[in-house]
Formats: C-alpha cells, structure tokens, sequence
C-alpha cells in the first residue's frame, strides 16, 4: 500500500515534480539519447596517486548524470585529493564552490554515534549500561534491557516511533516521547535492523541528558571545530546560505520503500511531515534532525573519517583514544537487512565495508557510512585513509549508486561491485 503523501504533498504531485525534476536533468545531459559534453566545471587538486579518482569524478558529470559533487581523500594524515565540480542548480547557473555544503543525510548517524563514542571514552557514558541509566522514561515499553551498545549496533529493536505524529522529526519533545511509549520489535540484542529514524534521536538524548547539551551543539563544540570541519546538524544562517539543493531522483531506491506503507521502512516512516518532499526544507537544516539532517561536504567528512583512520588524532588534535576507536570499529551483524532490504554488515555506529553495496575499498574492516542522498564515508585504519564524497542529485540503486561507488573504488581499490559500469 502506497500512502499518499509521506515525502510530498500528495502522490499525483510527488510524480509529477519527480518526472520534471528527471526530465530538466536528462535535457541537460542528453540529445537524442546521446551523451552531450555540458559545461561541468572541476576544481581542486587531485595527487598523482588518485588519478582514477579525478577520472571517475569526471565520468560521473559525463555519463553518470551528476549534477554538483565534492570529494576527497585522505592518507597518513594529508589531504591528497579534494574536488569540487558542476553546479548547485539544474539549470546550470550557478556552479558548485569550494564552500558548498549539502545534507549528507545518514552520515549523521556515524556523527551522532561519534558523539556518544567520544562520552563513553571519557566516561560519562557506559557502553554496557543500560540506556534508562541515563533516561528513565525509556525504559517503558519493554525497553529496560536495551544497552548502549545496542542502540549504537542498530540491534536495540526500537526501529518504530507509531506514537509519533508526522512531523515530529522537528518537534523533538514529541518524538522522544513517542520513543519513550515504543516497544522494541525484538528482544533487545538478538537482531539487528538499520534503525532509519530514531538512533540519532535516541543517541541525541543520551547525549543531552549527560551533558545538557544537545546533539548539534555538542558535535559543533567537540567535532567540527577542533577539527575545523564544516559539517554541522543545525545550521547557522550564515551555514544555510551556502546549502545546495538536493535534487530528488525517481530512481531513489531507499525513498521508494520508504514511500510503501506496508513495508518496515514505511512504517518507520510514518512520522516524516506532511509538507512534500522535505529533503530542502527549513526544518531540516536549522534545526536538529540527528539521524539525517546533517550538512557539510566531502572534505569535513573525509577529515573527520581521517581522525578515525589515525586511531582518533589528527594534526594534534586528538578525539578519542586508540582503544575508543577500536571498539568503535567492531563488526556486530553481517546480515540482510528488513528495513533497506539490502546486505548490511553493521558495527557499532557505522556500515562496514560490503563490495556488491557498499565498496570501501580493499580492506573488509573499512568502516563509514552512507547516506540516501548518496554521500558516503569511510576509513581504513590499516592505510591510514579516509574517503568522502556528496551529491546533490540523490543517488539510484542499488547500493550506493554507481557514482559513489565508482569513486569508493577509484580511491581504495577492491573488487567492483558486479553492477556498475
């Protein structure tokens, strides 16, 4: 069952804005079927070593459809590739800039599990304890046995909100006591499902009720700034003036089961709002969605993934501790997943290297994320390195979509997924 209106104001309009988005994007690329070389300007540097990454990087604006993007790579602690290229508009007016930011989506959640990493190193949080240590009111519902570490591993069970009216995304007052009420779909621990809407609120409140500050500010204060990295859930006014647009794409696998009501994702879903298509509104970047609402571009993620690739210190700074990053970087579950209805292996926190999904180069212990809109992170401790890349035309299926995956690839090697081109 397709409900009516779960992105958008309606099904008919989410149709017709989806089929005029595609079509202005195909008149650009293409004349008669045949690919036209656009106007697709591409800035940065690119080292020697990551030539294929500029070359895919180009690729992707020739024949992949891109329209704006950023990445970059880090080694041993250096930024060796950071590119930029196209445009923020499908008109091609105005082009994508050094300092363009766009929502990366589910990369919020690694930020927002970064966070409560970071309490746990310092001891303000246990990884075994229960989270109604912390929260009382959560263990309601069932929940009293849900650890840390199951929330943080996506085995906690607590992947519905059905109390949760739509829109509470932005009322979070209302979406944690919809949590609150939220019996887990298993007993906590046993299974494991990606946890779409609630793990950045739940990882969000854990971090407020311990250090009264919330989410954002904490991530601003201990992550981005140290760092000097321009990712941020709740943007300044002087942060949204430089956010691209993300364009929706028709092909947009994850947001086509989101839109099934029937399906686990959909019912997940049931609290977007009401408004249409939310991925560029107001809400979403002002105020603090912490399990997709984050905006930055590929060079904060690659900086932030290049910490964590150098065992939790980079240029001095240092963020969490050796041991800290370790256990970050666990594997939990290997498994098909219900929710995305795609194979996910899961650590605590952040997806772990999967070639046929989610490429991150040659080592399987890789760990990052990805988020709906195609943005993806990652690090591989043993080299030292760190990748990120951003769109803002979301991506296709599967996986990750062939742009991403073609650029994960070119900087990390490893065997390319069988579907991309």
């Amino acid at each position: 069952m397709r409900r009516s209106s779960l992105f958008r104001v309606g099904r008919k309009q989410v149709l017709t804005a989806r089929a005029q988005t595609w079509d202005k994007r195909r008149k650009i690329l293409t004349k008669d079927g045949d690919v036209v070389a656009g106007d697709f300007p591409i800035n940065g540097h690119c080292g020697e070593d990551f030539a294929a990454v500029r070359a895919e990087f180009e690729r992707n604006f020739a024949e992949r459809g891109e329209v704006g993007a950023a990445v970059c790579v880090y080694r041993d602690g250096e930024k060796v590739v950071d590119l930029w290229g196209g445009h923020v508009d499908l008109a091609q007016a105005q082009p994508w800039d050094e300092n363009t930011i766009v929502i990366m989506n589910s990369l919020a959640k690694s930020m927002s599990a970064l966070c409560a990493h970071m309490l746990i190193d310092r001891g303000a949080i246990d990884f075994d304890a229960p989270v109604a240590d912390y929260w009382p009111e959560f263990a309601q519902a069932g929940k009293a046995g849900v650890l840390v570490r199951h929330v943080l591993s996506h085995t906690c069970g607590v992947i519905y909100c059905d109390a949760a009216p739509p829109g509470s995304w932005f009322d979070w007052p209302v979406h944690i006591a919809a949590i609150e009420a939220q019996a887990p779909a298993w007993e906590p621990g046993t299974n494991g499902a990606y946890n779409s809407i609630n793990i950045g609120f739940i990882l969000g409140e854990l971090v407020r009720r311990v250090t009264g500050d919330s989410i954002g500010a904490f991530l601003r204060a201990n992550v981005g700034e140290p760092l000097g990295a321009d990712y941020n859930i709740g943007l300044r006014d002087d942060e949204t003036a430089r956010v691209s647009d993300m364009h929706p794409n028709p092909e947009n696998a994850f947001f086509n089961i989101a839109d099934d009501a029937s399906t686990p994702l959909g019912r997940a879903f049931r609290s977007a709002p009401a408004m249409g298509y939310f991925q560029n509104c107001r809400e979403i970047r002002e105020l603090e969605v912490p399990s997709f609402g984050g905006h930055g571009n590929a060079r904060a993620m690659a900086r932030i993934y290049a910490m964590l690739a150098n065992d939790g210190e980079i240029d001095g700074v240092r963020l969490l501790s050796p041991a800290a990053v370790a256990q970050a970087a666990q594997l939990v579950w290997d498994d098909q997943c219900i929710m995305t209805q795609r194979h996910l292996r899961m650590g605590y926190g952040f997806m772990h290297n999967e070639t046929n999904t989610l490429p991150m180069g040659e080592n399987p212990a890789a760990f990052g994320h990805s988020g709906t809109g195609g943005a993806v992170a990652w690090c591989d401790r043993d080299r030292n390195m760190s990748f990120a890349y951003c769109p803002n035309f979301q991506r296709t299926g599967p996986g990750i979509g062939p742009r991403g995956a073609a650029l994960s690839v070119a900087a990390g090697g490893g065997a390319r997924p069988d579907w991309l081109n």
